[in-house]
C-alpha cells in the first residue's frame, strides 16, 4: 500500500501537470533587441498571435519598432506581404517597459543579454507575475537551462530553452532544450 506522503506527492504532480496551458493565446518577449524583435515578428506574422514586448529601455523599444517597420516595408516591397498583413501585425504588437505587463501571457521568451545575473532577475520576476500555466523560455545559447530553471524551483518544470537562429524571420530553424 502506498504511503500517504507518496500519494500526496503524486497528487501534487498530477495537479501541476494540469496547470499547463494547452492553448497559447499571447506571447511575451523580454528583450527587444535583434533576437527578441525577430521572435516577436514571427509570432505575430506566422501565428497571428498577440505579442507583448518588454524592455526597460524606451530607446530599445523604439529601435524595435523601427526594425519591425523596416522589415514590413521590405516584405511589402518584395510582394511577400500586403498592407492588410502589415496592419494586422501592427495591431498585434504592444510595447512595455515593465515586466508586470505580462500578467496575461501563456508563453514568454526571454531574449536578454547573455548575463546570468540579468537572466536570473528576469526569471524570478517572470515567475512572480506570469500566470501559473505559462511556459517560460530562454533564448540563451551559453547558460545552462537547468541552472536558470533552478532560480525558480516551483516553476522549474515550466522552463525550456529555445535557441532561435539569426535572423529569426528568415531562418526556419529553432532548437528546443529541456533542463535536467
Amino acid at each position: 500500500m502506498l504511503s500517504k506522503q507518496i500519494l500526496t506527492k503524486m497528487n501534487m504532480l498530477a495537479q501541476s501537470q494540469r496547470m499547463f496551458s494547452t492553448n497559447i493565446n499571447k506571447l511575451g518577449v523580454v528583450g527587444a533587441g535583434q533576437m527578441g524583435t525577430g521572435i516577436g515578428i514571427v509570432a505575430s506574422r506566422v501565428a497571428s498571435m498577440p505579442v507583448a514586448f518588454v524592455d526597460p529601455s524606451e530607446k530599445q523599444l523604439e529601435m524595435s519598432q523601427k526594425m519591425i517597420s523596416k522589415w514590413r516595408d521590405k516584405e511589402i516591397g518584395k510582394e511577400r506581404m500586403t498592407e492588410e498583413d502589415k496592419k494586422g501585425i501592427i495591431g498585434r504588437i504592444t510595447y512595455h517597459e515593465k515586466i508586470t505587463s505580462l500578467t496575461d501571457v501563456d508563453f514568454v521568451v526571454e531574449a536578454a543579454s547573455e548575463n546570468f545575473k540579468l537572466k536570473k532577475m528576469i526569471f524570478e520576476n517572470l515567475a512572480a507575475v506570469t500566470p501559473g500555466h505559462a511556459i517560460l523560455a530562454t533564448n540563451t545559447s551559453s547558460i545552462s537551462i537547468t541552472k536558470l530553471a533552478g532560480v525558480i524551483p516551483d516553476r522549474a518544470h515550466q522552463v525550456i530553452g529555445m535557441h532561435f537562429m539569426n535572423p529569426v524571420p528568415v531562418m526556419k530553424l529553432i532548437e528546443v532544450i529541456k533542463g535536467l
